[in-house]
This record gives C-alpha cells, sequence and structure tokens, in this order.
C-alpha cells in the first residue's frame, strides 16, 4: 500500500448553525491548516498515488478565500468540512480540519485510521 499526505493552508470564513449561544453563530475566519491523507494499492502512469498539485488545486478551489456558508448545504464545521473535502479529493481516507492552533477535528474513512 502507498500512502502520501498533503497540508495545505486556507484562509475562510464561515457562520455555524448551533443549538446553543455561542459567538461561532456570527461570520468568523479562519487560517485552517488541512492535512489530506491518500492511499492507494498501486500508483498511477506517473508513479503516484496522487499528484500533490491536484490535492491542493482541489482543496483550494472549494474553500480558499471563500465564504463556506454559501458553498454547503450543511452546518460547516471543523468536523463536516473534514469528510466534505475528504469525498472530493481521488483516493482520500482521511483528512484533518486545524481551524485554529487548539481545534482540530478528523474524519477517517475506516476505523482506526487515525
Amino acid at each position: 500500500m502507498y500512502y502520501v499526505c498533503k497540508r495545505i493552508e486556507v484562509a475562510m470564513a464561515h457562520q455555524l448553525k448551533l443549538d446553543y449561544p455561542s459567538k461561532c453563530t456570527r461570520i468568523h475566519g479562519h487560517n485552517a491548516i488541512i492535512t489530506v491523507y491518500c492511499k492507494s494499492e498501486t500508483l498511477d502512469a506517473n508513479g503516484m498515488v496522487v499528484d500533490f498539485t491536484h490535492v491542493k488545486q482541489t482543496v483550494s478551489e472549494l474553500l480558499d478565500h471563500q465564504y463556506v456558508n454559501d458553498r454547503v448545504d450543511f452546518n460547516p464545521t471543523a468536523e463536516n468540512l473534514a469528510k466534505w473535502i475528504c469525498d472530493h479529493v481521488d483516493h482520500c481516507y482521511k483528512v484533518t480540519f486545524q481551524e485554529s492552533e487548539n481545534n482540530i477535528a478528523a474524519y477517517c474513512r475506516e476505523e482506526g485510521a487515525l
């Protein structure tokens, strides 16, 4: 099995829909650090699991300098965004989404993949 990961920084804004009072229900921004993990049993014709540039382009097009609420039809929490990214990147099995220094969410397609 071959494994690769790509770390990407994006500037984004969002507004959470919560059932309790929180400052996060107001529009606010993050310089998020997203790490995308991909794997494959075989390499493509170029000798890659996936091109790092393609991973960065995909994530950047989804999130960089975006008001995320206009891009998604779900509550844009870090957890939900991690899964959404995983669903959009070829061969992806895990995504970590760090929205601030001490707040990191992860989504894994496989149990025990953390």
